[in-house]
C-alpha cells in the first residue's frame, strides 16, 4: 500500500516522479502528490484520484532537480485533496511523505503539538510538524529527525525535504519497504526498484530504524544512534519490457497468459544439471528436520498455501499447518517441537506475515519465505528463501504469482520426499510440463469464459462456488478473484457443507460454480450441484476430461489431479476478468484494495 519516489540530480525532477509514481499504481492508492525543489522554496502538488489527475493540476512551468513523490491508500483521514501527501509544516520548511502507521500519533501531537494547528487528519502530518519542533528548539534538521524517528512507534518509510537544505533529501524506514537506488550525478529513493527502474538498476537495501542522507553524489546510512553503515548495492533482475502491458488491456489478462511461461520458468530454475529437480541443500535440511510445517500467509497466498499442505503431507509426509498471518500473530497456536515456518507472499512485504516472522525468530525457529521478489523484506530476514520467478506482478488480483507458489511447494515437497526416501507416483517435470500445455490451451479459449461469464454474471450480485478435496481450496481463491475485481459477492465452501446452512441462500437464479477434478469425490460434488440446482440455483460445472458429463459447461485438458489446483484455477481467473470487465470495474486496480500490503 502506498509508494513513495525521490530524485536528487542535475535533471528536472517532475516527470522522472511521476512517471516513478505510475510505476507504483498496482500498490493501490487513492490520491497522489508530488514536491519539487529549487532555489525558490518547495512546489507541492496533490490531488484525490489517479496519478492522471495529479499530472492534470502540476504547473509544468516549475522545475526543480530534486524532489519526492507519493500515492496514498487513506489509512488516517478520508482520501482528499488535504488529506494526500506531500504534507508540509506551519511554515512550510519541511516537506514530507510518509508510508505506514504511527500508532502514537495522537500520544505525541498531545505531547509535543498541542499549539500546533493541524491541517489535515493523518498520522503522518504529526511527524513533519514535530521535525519542525525539534528544529525550532535548536536542532539541526538531521538531529530533528533523528529525535522523531526515536519517538515515533509502528511502521514507516519516510522521505523528507528541508527547504533550507538545497542538496538533501533525509529518508528512514521501519518495517515498511524502502529503497535508494544509485545513479551516475544522481540518486532515487523508491519503495520498490521497480518504479525507478526508468533511470537505475542499482539500489541499496535499507534496514529497519535507519536513515539515510542521500544527496547527489553521495549516500550516507546511519542507524538511529547516529552509526554510519556500509552496504553494498545490487542489481535489481527486472526486465523492462516486463513491467508493461505491451498490447494487452489489463496487466491481468497479460498474466493469466503468462502462466504457462511461468511454469517452465520455475522448471528450469529448480532443475540442476543432471535434469532433475533440486533445491537449495539448506533449505531441504531445514523442512526435512521439522516435526510439523507451519504456512503463514494471507488472501491468495493462504490459498496456495492450502494446496501446498496437500503437496507436504501426501509427498513428503511432514504434518502440516496452514495458519491466517493476520490471526495467527495475535493468537499463536501450541507449536510442536521442531517447527519450519514456511510465509508466503508475492511482494515479501506483507506487513502481517512480517509480524509473524519477527515473532517466530524472537523464538529462535527457522522460517522459509516463499516469495517473487528478490531482496524483500521477508526474503532478507528470513533464515533461507525459494524464489517465485514469475516476473513482475502489476494487476493488484494475483493470478500468476498464486500458480507459482503452488508449482514451487510441489518442488519443494516432492525434493524433500525423494531426501526422505518417498518415491512420487510421476515425474514432476514431465506433470508440470503437461501442466503448462493444459494452461495454454485453456489461455486460447477466452471466448468461452468471456460467454459463461456473460451467462451467469452479467446481473448478478452473488455467487458461489463450491468443491471438495483440493477443489475446495481451487473455489476458495475463484471466489476471492471473483469478489475483489466485479465486487460481485462471491463464497467458496466445501460441497459437503451446503446443507449445514449456506443452502439456505440458494434462490432462484443464483449462479453456483462447482469444479471437480478430484475422481474420489466427483460424484459427491455433482449430487451437491443437483442439491442445489433443485432449489433454482443457476449451476456452471467446470470439470477435468475423463471426469465430464453431459451438461458440463467447460472442461478442463486433463492433468494429474494433485496438480489439478494449477489447471482449474484459469477457467475462474478469466471468468472473473470478463465477469469485472462486464461491469466496467478497474480490472488491474479495483477500490480498495492494494498490491503490496504494508500495514497490519
Amino acid at each position: 500500500m502506498c509508494g513513495i519516489v525521490g530524485y536528487i540530480g542535475l535533471n528536472d525532477s517532475k516527470e522522472i516522479l511521476l512517471k516513478g509514481l505510475e510505476k507504483l499504481e498496482y500498490r493501490g492508492y487513492d490520491s497522489a502528490g508530488i514536491a519539487v525543489k529549487n532555489e525558490n522554496g518547495v512546489a507541492v502538488f496533490k490531488e484525490k484520484g489517479r496519478i492522471a489527475d495529479l499530472r492534470s493540476v502540476v504547473d509544468n512551468s516549475v522545475e526543480g532537480s530534486v524532489g519526492i513523490g507519493h500515492t496514498r491508500w487513506a489509512t488516517h483521514g478520508a482520501p482528499s485533496h488535504v488529506n494526500a501527501h506531500p504534507h508540509q509544516s506551519t511554515t512550510e520548511r519541511f516537506t514530507l511523505v510518509h508510508n505506514g502507521v504511527i500508532e502514537n500519533y495522537s500520544q505525541l501531537k498531545r505531547e509535543y503539538l498541542a499549539s500546533v494547528e493541524l491541517v489535515s487528519e493523518t498520522d503522518t502530518e504529526v511527524i513533519v510538524q514535530l521535525i519542525e519542533t525539534f528544529v525550532n528548539q535548536g536542532l539541526s534538521t538531521e538531529e530533528a529527525f533523528q529525535k522523531a524517528l526515536k519517538e515515533l512507534k509502528g511502521s514507516y518509510a519516510i522521505a523528507l525535504l528541508d527547504n533550507q537544505q538545497e542538496d538533501t533529501i533525509f529518508v528512514a524506514k521501519n518495517k515498511s519497504p524502502l529503497l535508494v537506488g544509485l545513479g551516475e550525478n544522481f540518486n532515487v529513493v523508491a519503495s520498490d526498484a521497480m518504479a525507478m527502474l526508468q533511470v537505475t538498476d542499482q539500489y541499496v537495501e535499507l534496514m529497519d530504524k535507519e536513515m539515510v542522507i542521500v544527496k547527489q553524489d553521495e549516500v550516507i546510512i546511519k542507524n538511529l544512534d547516529g552509526k554510519t553503515m556500509t552496504r553494498s548495492p545490487y542489481t535489481a533482475e527486472l526486465d523492462a519490457s516486463d513491467i508493461e502491458k505491451g498490447t494487452y488491456p489489463h496487466y491481468m489478462l497479460k498474466e493469466i497468459d503468462e502462466q504457462p511461461l511461468v511454469m517452465r520458468k520455475i522448471i528450469q530454475a529448480y532443475q540442476n544439471d543432471a535434469g532433475e529437480l533440486s533445491i537449495d541443500e539448506g533449505v531441504l535440511n531445514a523442512v526435512n528436520a521439522a516435526d510439523r510445517i507451519y504456512i503463514v500467509a494471507c488472501g491468495t497466498s493462504y490459498h496456495a498455501g492450502l494446496v501446498g499442505k496437500e503437496f507436504l503431507e501426501k509427498t513428503a509426509k511432514i504434518p502440516t499447518e496452514v495458519h491466517v498471518a493476520s490471526e495467527f500473530v495475535y493468537n499463536t497456536p501450541l507449536l510442536s517441537d521442531k517447527p519450519l515456518f514456511i510465509f508466503i507472499s508475492q511482494s515479501g512485504e506483507t506487513a502481517d506475515s512480517r509480524a509473524v516472522l519477527v515473532r517466530v525468530k524472537e523464538l529462535g525457529h527457522p522460517t522459509l519465505t516463499l516469495t517473487n521478489v528478490a531482496g524483500s523484506t521477508l526474503s532478507r530476514e528470513a533464515s533461507h528463501t525459494l524464489l517465485l520467478h514469475a516476473g513482475p506482478e502489476i494487476a493488484v488480483a494475483s493470478t500468476k504469482a498464486y500458480t507459482a507458489q503452488i508449482a514451487v511447494l510441489s518442488i519443494l515437497a516432492e525434493v524433500a520426499g525423494k531426501a526422505k526416501g518417498f518415491e512420487m507416483s510421476f515425474d514432476l517435470i514431465q506433470e508440470l510440463g503437461i501442466v503448462a500445455t493444459a494452461m495454454e490451451a485453456l489461455t486460447d479459449d477466452k471466448e468461452a469464459f468471456e460467454q459463461i461469464a456473460r451467462d451467469f454474471l452479467s446481473v448478478t450480485r452473488n455467487a458461489f462456488f463450491i468443491g471438495r478435496s483440493m477443489d475446495y481450496h481451487v473455489v476458495q481463491e475463484a471466489a476471492l478473484k471473483l469478489k475483489e475485481i466485479s465486487y460481485i459477492q462471491a463464497e467458496g465452501f466445501a460441497g459437503g457443507e451446503l446443507k449445514h446452512g449456506t443452502i439456505a441462500l440458494i434462490e432462484d437464479g443464483t449462479p453456483v460454480f462447482a469444479v471437480t477434478t478430484q475422481e474420489n469425490v466427483n460424484l459427491s460434488i455433482r449430487g451437491n450441484v443437483k442439491e442445489v440446482a433443485a432449489r433454482g440455483a443457476h449451476t456452471c460445472t467446470i470439470s477435468m476430461k475423463g471426469m465430464e458429463e453431459e451438461g458440463d459447461s467447460y472442461v478442463i485438458p486433463y492433468v494429474h489431479e494433485l496438480l489439478s489446483p494449477l489447471v482449474s484455477v484459469v477457467p475462474t481467473q478469466l471468468i472473473a476478468y470478463y465477469a469485472a470487465l462486464h461491469r466496467d470495474c478497474d480490472v488491474d486496480k479495483p477500490r480498495n484494495l492494494a498490491k503490496s500490503v504494508t500495514v497490519e
